[in-house]
């Protein structure tokens, strides 16, 4: 018997005991990110911003098994934010286009009702180039009357998590839905209700595709809300993904479960609790990368040495945790070996890079993050 399956559906239960100590270290940890944030001002703060958003939409697509350009993200971001930053092309993809403005929609309106018609809106920003590659995803409208079974791996050998409810019930059960989502309970938690979203719309399932991608954005607005924040400056998928397998696994036992749904609850704000760990260490990288680039902002560099030093620096240089070798800058910057050798040595003599230990063909450079004019990292 599914969760929907049972005699008092939707009204869940919890034990709040058990949940307060999650809570308050949420709220601590959100206290925290605030409070760095606001200590920040101008470029800087928008930085952070940035960040987040970009790792919102590379995640919450990357759960679902699909991989955006992270160029081509940051490009979006950077437009749709109305901000400028060296070294990011125009280069844009209509995908990350109408990602990004699902994303900053679903938490720049806080004050507007949820509503049917924009949760079909946001599902077809999702599938901007058309139905995709089956041809037979609904866009912009609830599910056919197939069965809709929520499933995750490869197309060949998928795993089947748990069936969703017929859809003879989807019209009413989602109605409820957004009828409690815009008027919810009096006293009810503002994370618990995050919680509940989360689980409730992803039981419903009402979409042929795209359900998790919608489901998360609903959620960083009802997260958004609880703070009365619309500026995101933490990924909630970002943390969903570091341990992907674990989320479809608890999603999988709610459904089989009763409607106590404190193990569900209990779990995903462990998750929010590492999504604002996770964000304190990128504000950190952050406000080093706007250092480093107010501390060269008369340097002169080539397009790619941008390039290849926002790689390093930003998030998506995780990779990079050894350095950089030439090897690695010609994929990179897609140049030759003797440019890129060339380029590398240019970076070292402008100390914008340092030359780790060892030598050779294994030379290894890492960015050379300084102090400003007043000792502060």
């Amino acid at each position: 018997m599914y969760i929907w399956e049972q005699r008092h559906w939707p009204h869940f239960k919890w034990d709040e005991s058990v949940l307060r100590p999650t809570l308050d270290a949420v709220r601590l940890l959100q206290g925290r990110v605030l409070g760095k944030t606001e200590a920040v001002h101008g470029q800087a703060d928008l930085d952070v911003e940035m960040d987040a958003l970009i790792q919102n939409a590379i995640r919450t697509s990357e759960i679902e098994g699909e991989r955006l350009d992270v160029g081509s993200v940051r490009s979006s971001v950077v437009r749709q934010l109305g901000l400028e930053q060296a070294g990011v092309s125009a280069r844009t993809t209509p995908e990350s286009e109408a990602l990004v403005e699902l994303l900053l929609q679903s938490t720049h309106q806080l004050d507007e009702q949820l509503s049917r018609e924009q949760l079909c809106l946001w599902q077809s920003m999702l599938f901007v180039q058309g139905p995709g590659v089956l041809g037979n995803v609904r866009v912009g409208e609830l599910r056919g009357d197939h069965p809709m079974q929520v499933v995750s791996g490869r197309l060949d050998r998928p795993t089947v998590h748990f069936e969703a409810p017929p859809r003879g019930q989807l019209e009413a059960g989602l109605d409820a839905f957004i009828a409690w989502f815009n008027q919810p309970p009096l006293g009810l938690d503002a994370l618990v209700r995050a919680g509940i979203t989360h689980l409730w719309l992803l039981t419903l399932h009402p979409f042929d595709d795209g359900n998790g991608r919608v489901t998360r954005a609903v959620t960083d607005r009802a997260l958004a809300q609880a703070e009365r924040q619309s500026v995101r400056f933490y990924s909630l998928s970002a943390a969903i993904m570091t341990r992907r397998q674990a989320y479809y696994d608890h999603l999988e036992s709610a459904q089989k479960g009763s409607l106590d749904i404190t193990p569900w609850l209990l779990w995903f704000l462990d998750t929010l609790k590492e999504a604002l760990e996770q964000a304190l260490l990128r504000i950190d990288r952050v406000l080093m990368k706007a250092t480093f680039w107010q501390r060269h902002a008369t340097t002169v560099l080539n397009e790619r040495q941008i390039k290849v030093l926002n790689r390093l620096l930003d998030t998506a240089g995780e990779e990079f945790e050894q350095g950089i070798n030439a090897r690695k800058y010609q994929s990179l910057a897609k140049v030759s070996k003797a440019t890129a050798t060339r380029d590398l040595a240019e970076l070292l003599e402008k100390g914008c890079l340092s030359k780790l230990p060892g030598g050779g063909r294994s030379t290894r450079y890492s960015v050379l993050l300084g102090r400003t004019v007043d000792g502060s990292l």
